[in-house]
């Protein structure tokens, strides 16, 4: 199953302890102090890697200890430095602290690494505390705590175009059309019940990345059917494709349209405020032609060109992927 949101318990290393030691050689009554320091307790960081595309990595383990520093030890020597801890996460987390919310990174490039918890210092040993009036210090360091903390991972898929609409509204049969990605399809509501990535080729040198996630129905915004749970993955999209199932014999259009971009709305501002595309598909159903003219009456009123297509026979499926292909190309700072 798709994993997409979990809270990890994370604990850092315990910094060893310095060492209160005196050297003790043969003719040398009065060697001094030669504790060594204690080792720094191990980090716990986490990397994005681009080979991952869900936290399904963490399901069954949530928490994780970095290593304990070595104590010191006589003959100034140093304890070892406590098992650092990197965890891979997707591309696309946010990495939040879970009890005061507050967003620690966020992980958008391979190899990008925060460090979510830090080690304890390793404790000083008496040799450091030697002075003038004070050659036999036998006061020596404990080792620091390492941080403890809960934070919360939330992936957020990066696509450049993402697909919204009703169920069976023909999303997945799009992302099938146009990308290598192979999305349940049937009859019936709510096939998607994860989110599909497809990488569409546009040409021989440009693409972008189309992302599906399950239908919206009324009420969504407010814990409704399935697609709340993955709108967070179309927030970081460039550009939306709203597509209507024009051969409905139930919904209009303008209905079918108003639930759409009323839930993303309730969702996320900043999600309706995204760049959306009309699409109407299923053209090879499409019984009633009235349905067709109000459609391309209502995209005209939105100063946007009609875009029907058909899953089915593939009809106007490549134009409307030129069109996307050419209106990112010319975004601002594409």
């Amino acid at each position: 199953m798709f994993l997409d949101h979990l809270t990890l318990h994370l604990e850092a290393g315990h910094g060893g302890a310095g060492a209160s030691s005196f050297r003790r050689e043969k003719f040398a009554e009065l060697g001094g102090p030669d504790g060594g320091n204690g080792g720094l307790g191990g980090s716990i960081s986490i990397r994005a890697n681009k080979a991952l595309n869900t936290l399904n990595p963490y399901r069954n383990q949530r928490t994780f200890l970095a290593g304990r520093g070595g104590n010191g030890a006589g003959g100034l020597c140093s304890g070892t430095d406590g098992a650092n801890i990197v965890l891979d996460v997707p591309l696309g987390t946010v990495i939040k602290d879970a009890q005061s919310g507050e967003v620690l990174a966020e992980l958008l490039g391979h190899d990008q690494v925060v460090t979510v918890a830090r080690g304890g210092r390793g404790g000083l040993g008496n040799n450091n505390f030697k002075s003038s009036t004070n050659r036999t210090p036998r006061h020596a360091q404990p080792g620091e705590e390492g941080e403890v903390r809960d934070v919360d991972l939330e992936l957020k898929l990066i696509a450049d175009v993402g697909l919204a609409g009703l169920p069976n509204a023909g999303k997945s049969t799009l992302v099938s059309r146009v990308s290598a990605a192979r999305p349940k399809i049937a009859n019936y509501p709510f096939t998607t019940l994860e989110p599909q990535l497809g990488v569409v080729g546009v040409d021989e040198i440009n693409s972008f990345v189309i992302a599906d996630i399950p239908g919206l129905i009324e009420g969504a915004a407010g814990g409704a059917g399935l697609g709340v749970q993955f709108l967070r993955h179309v927030e970081r999209t460039r550009m939306l494709l709203h597509l209507v199932d024009l051969s409905d014999p139930v919904l209009e259009p303008e209905e079918a349209i108003r639930i759409i971009e009323g839930e993303l709305r309730a969702f996320s501002p900043v999600l309706a405020a995204k760049p959306c595309w009309l699409v109407g598909t299923k053209l090879d159903a499409l019984q009633d032609e009235d349905r067709r003219s109000r459609f391309e009456a209502l995209c005209r009123a939105r100063g946007q060109e009609p875009i029907l297509i058909s899953g089915v026979t593939g009809e106007g499926i490549r134009p409307l992927v030129f069109r996307v292909g050419k209106a990112l190309l010319e975004a601002p700072g594409a």
